[in-house]
């Protein structure tokens, strides 16, 4: 009965979610409410107001990290496309590439696919997330006459390295729970990413042959080649720079060699290219100096540091990607000399980020109050002498279910990463490489979530058409569930 009451409040969560009637906002609200009770009345040890109150605040000191984020990016990105905030259709510039969407040779349509879907799409996403990246995607392949089912797997496709969407947020997020650098936790968390790409990369082979663009096997050992060559970057982009602004600095060099390869562009088209991503290129290099250069690093460390909390992330305004970006924006008003377009876009961010911002907040304090009352770590100790190192079997299911009701992996590391430290260290295992399977499990198959679904299927005039869509998922989904399970087995056997 005790456990049935230590896990209410992630069952009102997800029951919640699961309705369908309720967003992802007001779920964690009715979590946190129960939350509070529960830990009050029930926790193994002494929790009292003063306890209550130092949790909650350590839940909005994370929050508090992470909101730059995903504020910042998103009005960056908004003064940086367009200037001001347009329809979905339109909101996102359409140079380089899209101009010459229209080619009808069969190659150069392949290859235009393959870039919209790994390498622009996921760009954006890191800049932004949201679903930028199936906007930017969506934007470069519709002039290639695709049915809308398929448009919206080509979609979804872009979604593939949502450890590094919005600025690493939620990598950053999960790292503060289970108190891991976060440039550990994303280095552990590129095994499992690397190995889901074969069920992505599938997904684009059997779609793109359905949608009439078949590609002989060198053209696809090509891709493959790629993709290996940009899972290799981003790896060394994340152990040098951390996972905030690792993908951007990988991604937009291949960009432009990838764009130059295929387009042959013309001066004219390089320098309109050029003016368009000139705002990125600028922010990429500052963000790379700040972190690569060990004087300036040191000094901007110097001039602010924040740290309430020895185990949880520190502020150092200096250095925060979010001050960057939202300092990036302030500069573009500036030259622009137009004040009154930076108001417009700070409310349209505010506007499309504020639920994610406030369930970061919610999720991170009920997070810290259960574990502050020692309800997570007694949850862990009744599962392991029950199932022993065997437990973590469960962590990847129900961290991958979670993740698609909720469309993020916030939900799933907050409710379930205290409980997953407490197990590998009960069972001697690794705690970063627990906690990046838990993370990358909860964030990547949100793939299938009906949010994002839902996101596609509008950007592709493909309403009604979901149900169709996700039978053909089906099989990569169990697919992607199978190679999640296989990793955890490995983690125990290796433990």
């Amino acid at each position: 009965m005790t456990y049935l009451l230590w896990s209410l409040p992630a069952l009102i969560v997800i029951g919640a979610i699961a309705s369908g009637r309720l967003n992802t906002t007001l779920a964690a609200v009715l979590g946190l409410l129960a939350a509070v009770p529960v830990a009050w009345f029930a926790a193994p040890g002494a929790f009292g107001a003063a306890s209550l109150g130092h949790a909650l605040a350590r839940g909005l000191w994370i929050g508090g990290i992470i909101t730059p984020y995903i504020l910042g990016g998103l009005l960056f990105w908004q003064m940086a496309a367009r200037g001001a905030p347009e329809p979905a259709s339109t909101s996102l510039p359409t140079h380089g590439p899209a101009a010459d969407a229209s080619a009808t040779d069969a190659l150069t349509r392949r290859r235009l696919l393959f870039f919209a879907c790994f390498l622009v799409g996921p760009f954006a996403e890191a800049a932004t997330g949201f679903g930028v990246g199936m906007l930017g995607t969506v934007l470069l392949i519709r002039p290639l006459g695709f049915k809308p089912r398929e448009l919206m797997v080509f979609a979804l496709l872009s979604q593939t390295l949502i450890p590094w969407g919005a600025m690493g947020s939620g990598t950053l997020l999960a790292s503060a729970y289970a108190r891991v650098p976060p440039s550990q936790l994303a280095l552990y968390g590129m095994v499992p990413v690397a190995l889901l790409m074969i069920v992505w990369m599938t997904l684009f082979w059997f779609t793109a042959r359905r949608a009439g663009l078949p590609a002989p096997a060198a053209e696809r050992g090509r891709e493959a080649l790629w993709m290996l060559a940009s899972l290799a970057l981003l790896t060394a982009a994340t152990a040098l720079l951390g996972p905030e602004t690792a993908l951007l600095a990988a991604y937009g060099p291949l960009i432009v060699l990838r764009f130059v390869l295929d387009r042959r562009p013309g001066r004219a088209q390089m320098q309109d290219a050029a003016r368009g991503a000139l705002p990125y290129i600028l922010l990429i290099a500052c963000l790379v100096a700040t972190r690569l250069a060990p004087s300036l690093n040191q000094g901007l460390a110097g001039l602010a540091r924040f740290s309430p909390y020895p185990d949880l992330p520190s502020w150092t305004p200096f250095l925060h990607a979010g001050s960057w970006l939202i300092g990036g924006a302030l500069l573009m008003a500036a030259v622009r000399r137009q004040p009154g377009l930076l108001g417009t876009n700070a409310r349209h961010a505010w506007t499309t980020g504020k639920h994610a911002v406030m369930s970061v907040f919610l999720f991170a304090m009920m997070a810290e109050v259960l574990a502050g009352a020692g309800i997570s770590q007694a949850f862990a100790d009744g599962l392991f002498r029950t199932m022993q190192d065997w437990t973590l079997l469960m962590t990847p299911l129900m961290a991958g279910a979670f993740g698609i009701l909720a469309n993020s992996g916030n939900a799933p590391n907050s409710l379930f990463m205290p409980s997953q430290l407490s197990l590998a260290l009960h069972a001697g295992l690794s705690v970063p490489a627990a906690a990046a399977l838990l993370h990358v499990s909860g964030t990547s198959m949100g793939f299938f979530s009906p949010v994002r679904m839902s996101i596609a299927a509008g950007l592709a005039h493909g309403r009604g058409q979901e149900r169709a869509v996700y039978a053909q998922l089906l099989p990569f989904a169990l697919a992607a569930f199978a190679i999640l399970l296989a990793l955890a087995v490995l983690l125990v056997l290796a433990g």
